[in-house]
């Protein structure tokens, strides 16, 4: 019985020592220098170690970002992950609309031009249909961060989340983070905004389970009631000048944050 004891004592103070580890490695890449400037300042608003800490990022997943947009989250799970050639994100061979080809070529730019800093992240390709090509599968970790309303509004959601589905592993962790809707508004996902329950009911329906959720991303202020939707609010401040300081204030957008299982 001593001897048990002596072990899962020992066994315990390794793993605390581990993971001390991987959150000091966490922290070191989210205070990353070479991050670009206007990421680091949504730091704040964005709360990544909290949220990353959340989905349960690790070293030794295999992990994809799913639409990385203007690169916030790649940045730091590409220096979190460097060497482990386990990082992925998507990429549309055929862009869908303009605006989504020069985010991609940015991306894209800036990545290659930094590989020294941030590593190397490997690309796995949205097909026309808006399915995953399958050359690359069995990942632990899918995040995808404020995308899920533009599928939802192009109808497009379902083919996503369902090849999600398929190029994961069992038991593997899907995170997602998105600007959440009052329970009792009316769907328009046009605006940004989605019902965290119908969320949460899509998925399970796919065949996912929500392992838990947080509030980590909440935001009280946001009253989610803009004519210009959420891209009123920063970082986008659609307005302009008009009512600028009123909406930085608000701050960026309240947020569900769900934790799914396969």
């Amino acid at each position: 019985m001593r001897n048990l004891f002596i072990f899962v004592f020992l066994f315990s103070l390794i793993f605390e020592a581990k993971t001390a580890e991987s959150d000091d490695l966490l922290i070191s890449s989210i205070k990353n220098e070479k991050r670009s400037e206007k990421n680091i300042k949504r730091d704040k608003y964005r709360n990544p170690f909290e949220t990353l800490t959340f989905f349960e990022i690790d070293r030794k997943k295999k992990i994809l970002e799913i639409s990385p947009g203007g690169g916030y989250y790649s940045e730091i799970i590409s220096h979190y992950m460097k060497k482990t050639n386990n990082f992925f994100s998507t990429e549309y061979l055929v862009p869908p609309v303009e605006a989504v080809r020069k985010a991609q070529e940015r991306y894209n730019k800036f990545f290659e031009e930094n590989k020294k800093d941030f590593g190397q992240i490997n690309k796995i390709y949205f097909l026309k249909n808006n399915k995953l090509e399958f050359e690359e599968k069995n990942f632990d970790l899918v995040l995808t961060f404020r995308n899920t309303h533009n599928w939802l509004g192009s109808n497009s959601a379902g083919n996503v989340y369902q090849t999600i589905y398929d190029v994961m592993n069992k038991g593997g962790i899907l995170g997602i983070v998105q600007h959440r809707a009052d329970e009792k508004s009316k769907f328009n996902f046009k605006n940004g905004y989605v019902k965290e329950s119908f969320l949460i009911s899509f998925l399970e329906d796919i065949g996912f389970k929500l392992l838990d959720k947080s509030d980590i991303n909440q935001n009280t202020k946001d009253k989610k009631d803009y004519k210009n939707g959420v891209w009123t609010l920063p970082p986008r401040l659609v307005l302009g000048d008009l009512d600028r300081q009123k909406y930085l204030d608000i701050g960026e957008s309240d947020r569900m944050t769900l934790k799914f299982i396969k």
